[in-house]
């Protein structure tokens, strides 16, 4: 008997042990700060965790990333809350405007936690099982009084692959106890790093432009949940102390009065924690709200309180690291220490204004959809033929924007939003009409905005996005309200004619006409193209048109393969009978060239840029499907150059890459038909280079003032110096090859000045002329740099071609006509 007593008391006990949430240490096995966790070890944690509290979380998968780690997403509140949760979400979403019915209840303020957009930033995704724990810990009176008042929302890392690449180095080379000298192996992060995901993006960039998977597969579920609050939690330089709000100056004009009061309240709650410890902090410096595509901006231009927290480590402090300026070793444990206290500080603000939060959201939604303010309330963006629109149209449903076609023919009063003209327009029935009078409308009138307002010049990161430049758009502001009709999905419906065509001509003018060639090329198609503008049958085309013969091309299903890509990439095909043409060359004269399917290379490795290649690789991966080699860039010497039809370096330092030998080689290459494309800083490596034209402009010698500046001004002096991401638009010459499709204004986001003369012998196909500026910050001493300098060149050089960008039209992937124009650079 008394053996059955013991045994059912140790049964008891294990039950008792497993019912009680684990901590992450017990759970993980070692201590919570004494190594990284891996990201699996981290899901299976917040799995346990809900396992245990069902009636306290849920735990959803909304994605997975490329590599295909899955994004998850914890919502922790009372059980009351929890039992509800799609009530309480419906009726949020009711109150706001952005579902019909009206709200049978008051909702508690949904707060979203964020952590790891960057994955070496890793203290992150280990603060958040703390967060979890304490959230759900019922001996927590602070943290229990949170979820009978709110829901929280945890992301524990938004970024598992960069996480995972970090954590995975990290974790091989450290030493058994961690090295706390700065120059050891463990304190040294090789190319790329761990902060970008796995096409090397910055996702903490891509809010608004939704370039990246994880990024849309996140905002899809945030739409549906819009929270009162975002917070985004992030590291810096090892050296420095920890960031919390207030935000430093840019803000943008559309925060509100509210939302700046909040951001001052999120302050007052973290220097309680901070001033109690005795830790070190700063607030109001570097860390802006102006670019509305960062994890603070965008979710604040949709209503929220968006805020940022930087601790000081990022991915050289590694577990511990000696600090010679603050006389101390930055630990892990203390990187976790401050997230966990600013992840509290948060929750506190948010209570002590429960009720607040809730109704200046409501109301910033209402006044939105009836009273919108700004200049505008419709924006009309002209269709060119629908297929010019779909990746506008994509874009505006992943923001959750309501748009539909005008429905009828009308003209009206409105300012063309490049140009800042007013101009009477006739609006198509085919047009799309967005209106202001919208929940999202302060969102949609910061997207659009062509020349927003900067009231400070020390900013870090693009200060021009309009929208009718980004996309490349005709669009127009109007002041009276429009209502669009049901909006129409945009769908190519290609059939086969009979009698079968002679060709079928295709546009060439956004990234999707891309994808169609590459896949044509692909599949053996043989595709041709006009270098000269010509009509027939009374039709204008522009040069640049595909032109796909019937001829050389007997060896394939032509006319199922050809319609049937056409309707996969939402191409409108144009069958014709002849190749004879009313006006310019027919289609067997030497001026319809034939496109080839090229053997496409490209560099990475220490010394390119890992973003600029990153964006370079997604550009053929998931953009347009096109294979391209990545080769080290140590390896170039060793290159098969007879296997390569282009060849192209992102930006990058090449000085230690190209040297001589490599020089010679390349030059051999291009003249028997190579085409090489130097982008950005890559092209240092060939100015005043023997063979290749490109040479720098003469810079005048600087004014004694700027040699006796201001030690206290150094800030703005290097200002004065930059351009954080201005938008120009650049001179182009659009009879050349490399401006086919890319419209008559082209314009891009200038970050730099390469200050490269024009090309004696070659083609100076795009340029900066003294009035090329449109809007953003350009500091006084780099505006005279962007003046009358080329941007866009090519030289011909034996059979071959070296084309030179001085601008990356393929940044971030955001610029529609700069994915027509690197579709140019390659195929063409």
């Amino acid at each position: 008997m008394t053996r059955l007593i013991r045994f059912l008391f140790i049964l008891l006990s294990i039950q008792t042990a497993f019912a009680q949430t684990q901590t992450p240490d017990q759970f993980l096995g070692f201590p919570l700060g004494s190594r990284f966790a891996y990201h699996h070890l981290i899901v299976d944690y917040f799995k346990s965790v809900q396992s245990q509290n069902a009636d306290r979380m849920k735990l959803v998968q909304y994605g997975t990333t490329n590599e295909g780690r899955p994004l998850m997403l914890a919502f922790v509140s009372s059980p009351e809350n929890i039992a509800k949760l799609e009530t309480i979400r419906t009726n949020h979403l009711k109150s706001i405007g952005l579902l019909p019915g009206k709200a049978d209840a008051a909702v508690p303020p949904i707060v979203w936690l964020s952590y790891n957009v960057h994955g070496n930033e890793s203290v992150s995704a280990n603060t958040s099982m703390k967060v979890l724990y304490e959230l759900l810990n019922k001996g927590n009176a602070l943290t229990q009084d949170f979820l009978k008042n709110m829901v929280v929302l945890v992301d524990p890392c938004i970024n598992p692959d960069g996480y995972e690449r970090y954590t995975q180095w990290y974790n091989r080379v450290q030493n058994v106890t961690p090295d706390v000298t700065p120059f050891a192996l463990e304190h040294d992060e090789p190319w790329p790093g761990g902060r970008f995901n796995h096409y090397l993006f910055d996702l903490n960039r891509d809010w608004a432009w939704q370039t990246q998977k994880e990024t849309q597969e996140r905002i899809a579920l945030y739409n549906q949940w819009m929270p009162h609050f975002h917070a985004d939690f992030h590291e810096m330089g090892a050296a420095r102390s920890y960031y919390f709000p207030p935000a430093a100056k840019p803000y943008n004009k559309d925060v509100t009065p509210w939302q700046r009061q909040f951001n001052e309240l999120v302050g007052e709650y973290c220097r309680k924690y901070f001033d109690k410890n005795n830790w070190a902090y700063f607030t109001r410096n570097d860390y802006d709200l102006f670019y509305p595509s960062y994890g603070d901006t965008w979710p604040t231009a949709n209503g929220a309180i968006g805020v940022t927290y930087e601790q000081g480590g990022g991915g050289r402090a590694g577990l511990a690291l000696e600090r010679v300026n603050e006389h101390d070793t930055l630990t892990l444990n203390n990187r976790i220490a401050h997230h966990y206290a600013t992840s509290l500080a948060t929750l506190e603000a948010v209570m002590s204004q429960k009720e607040k939060v809730v109704t200046e959201f409501i109301r910033f939604h209402q006044d939105a959809a009836n009273a919108p303010t700004g200049n505008f309330k419709t924006y009309v963006i002209k269709a060119g033929g629908s297929e010019n629109t779909r990746a506008f149209s994509k874009w505006l449903d992943r923001q959750g924007f309501n748009y539909g076609i005008a429905g009828k023919s009308s003209s009206a009063k409105g300012t063309e939003l490049t140009t800042l003209t007013d101009q009477t327009l006739k609006i198509d029935d085919n047009d799309l009409l967005i209106s202001a009078y919208q929940p999202k409308s302060n969102l949609l009138r910061i997207l659009f905005d062509p020349k927003p307002a900067l009231e400070d010049s020390v900013t870090y990161d693009v200060t021009s996005w309009g929208l009718a430049y980004i996309f490349g758009l005709k669009a127009y502001g109007l002041k009276e309200k429009l209502t669009p009709a049901a909006n129409q999905s945009v769908t190519a419906e290609n059939t086969i004619p009979s009698p079968p065509p002679y060709a079928y001509l295709a546009n060439w003018s956004n990234a999707g006409d891309a994808a169609f060639l590459a896949e044509l090329l692909k599949g053996g198609v043989l595709v041709k193209t006009s270098n000269t503008p010509f009509e027939m049958d009374k039709n204008s085309y522009p040069a640049g048109t595909l032109i796909i013969t019937r001829k050389g091309n007997e060896r394939i299903p032509f006319d199922n393969l050809v319609t049937s890509l056409a309707n996969k990439h939402a191409v409108k095909l144009t069958p014709v009978k002849t190749g004879f043409v009313s006006t310019g060359p027919d289609f067997g004269n030497d001026n319809v060239v034939a496109l080839k399917a090229p053997k496409v290379v490209a560099l990475a490795g220490d010394g390119v840029s890992a973003t600029a290649f990153g964006a370079v690789w997604h550009y053929f991966e998931q953009q347009i499907k096109y294979p391209v080699t990545i080769v080290n860039a140590a390896k170039l010497a060793a290159l098969p150059w007879n296997e390569i039809d282009v060849l192209i370096l992102p930006d990058g330092r090449y000085g230690d890459i190209i040297q001589e030998k490599q020089l010679e080689a390349l030059q051999g290459w291009i003249k028997n038909g190579g085409k090489l494309i130097a982008m950005e800083h890559a092209t240092d490596a060939f100015v005043n280079k023997t063979g290749f034209g490109l040479t720098k402009k003469f810079s005048e010698k600087r004014k004694d003032e700027d040699t006796f500046k201001k030690y206290g001004e150094q800030q703005r002096e290097d200002a004065s110096d930059s351009s954080p991401g201005s938008m120009f638009q650049i001179t182009m010459d659009r009879t050349h090859p490399l401006a086919f499709g890319c419209g008559d204004a082209y314009f891009t986001i200038v970050r730099d000045a390469y200050e490269r003369d024009y090309l004696k012998e070659g083609w100076n196909v795009g340029y900066l002329k003294e009035d090329n500026y449109k809007a953003g910050f350009v500091g006084t001493k780099m505006a005279g740099r962007l003046k009358n300098t080329l941007i866009i060149g090519t030289q011909e050089m034996g059979r071959g071609q070296v084309i030179y960008l001085m601008d990356d039209p393929v940044f971030r992937a955001m610029l529609e006509k700069g994915k027509v124009l690197f579709g140019n650079a390659v195929f063409r």
